[in-house]
C-alpha cells in the first residue's frame, strides 16, 4: 500500500482515452476516483469495465459539460458536500482542434473553456479548498508536447496546451508553500479518441514504438503520485521512442 492509497481523486475527461486509462489504473491501485465526462454511453462503459476488474478502490461518474460554468460551479459544490475535498485533482479533459484557419463545429470559445478555462477554474477552487483544510494534495495537469513542438496546422490546439504549460508552472509556485504539489505531464503521440488514426493503425504505430498507449500516461500519473511528499515531479515529458519532433 503506497502513501496515496485510498485517497480521493477527482478526474476530468475520465471516460475515454488517457483519462479512462488513468481512472482504471488508479482504482486498481486503491484510489477512490470520481470521473467527469460528457457521454453517458462512455461513462457506463468505463464503469462497467471497472466492475469486472475487481478493483481495490471505488469509481463513480459525474456527467458534466465543462463549458457550462454554472453547472461546473454547482457540481463542484455538490462534490465538496458529498465527498469533501479531493486529495488529488487531475485535469485531463481536452478537445482536438487544428488551425484557427479551419472552421469547426466546435467553436473557439468551447475549445478554450474545455481545454484551458476548466483547468484553471478547478485548480483554483480545489487548491483553495486544500489550503483551507490543510490537505497536502496533488494537482496534475495533462498537457501536450504540442506546447513546444507547435506543429503547423494546429494553432488553436497548440495555444491551449501552451496556456496550460504556463498556468501550471505559475500556479505551482503559488501553492507549493502550502505543501500542495503541482505537476505537468506532457505526452507525445498517444493512441486515443483524439487521434485521426484507426485503432488498427495505432496498434501498428505502437508496435513500431512510434506511438504511446494511454496506459503509459496512466503509469506516469501513478509514478508522480507515489513520490515521497518531499518530492514534486514538476514536469514530465513522455515521447514514443521513435517520435523525433
Amino acid at each position: 500500500m503506497n502513501e496515496m492509497t485510498n485517497k480521493k481523486v477527482l478526474l476530468t475527461g475520465g471516460t475515454a482515452g488517457i483519462g479512462r486509462a488513468i481512472a482504471l489504473q488508479l482504482v486498481k491501485e486503491g484510489y477512490d476516483v470520481v470521473i467527469i465526462g460528457r457521454s453517458a454511453d462512455k461513462m457506463e462503459d468505463v464503469l462497467s469495465d471497472n466492475r469486472h476488474d475487481n478493483p481495490r478502490g471505488t469509481l463513480e461518474g459525474i456527467l458534466l459539460d465543462l463549458t457550462d460554468e454554472a453547472a461546473v460551479e454547482e457540481t463542484l459544490k455538490a462534490y465538496f458536500e458529498s465527498h469533501g475535498c479531493p486529495d488529488v485533482l487531475i485535469n485531463n479533459a481536452a478537445l482536438a482542434y487544428n488551425s484557427v484557419l479551419e472552421e469547426k463545429e466546435v467553436t473557439l470559445d468551447y475549445l478554450l473553456k474545455t481545454n484551458l478555462w476548466a483547468y484553471m477554474y478547478l485548480a483554483g477552487k480545489v487548491g483553495e479548498r486544500m489550503i483551507e483544510e490543510g490537505i497536502e494534495g496533488d494537482i496534475i495537469d495533462i498537457g501536450s508536447l504540442s506546447a513546444d513542438t507547435r506543429e503547423k496546422d494546429s494553432s488553436a490546439y497548440v495555444a491551449t496546451k501552451a496556456g496550460i504549460q504556463g498556468f501550471t508552472e505559475s500556479f505551482r509556485k503559488e501553492v507549493n508553500p502550502h505543501n500542495i504539489r503541482v505537476s505537468l505531464i506532457e505526452p507525445g503521440a498517444v493512441g486515443s479518441d483524439m487521434q485521426p488514426t484507426s485503432p488498427e493503425e495505432e496498434r501498428e504505430l505502437q508496435a513500431k514504438h512510434e506511438m504511446l498507449k494511454a496506459e503509459d500516461i496512466a503509469d506516469a500519473v501513478l509514478f508522480v503520485l507515489q513520490q515521497p511528499r518531499r518530492s514534486n515531479i514538476v514536469e514530465l515529458r513522455i515521447k514514443p521512442l521513435r517520435q523525433f519532433i
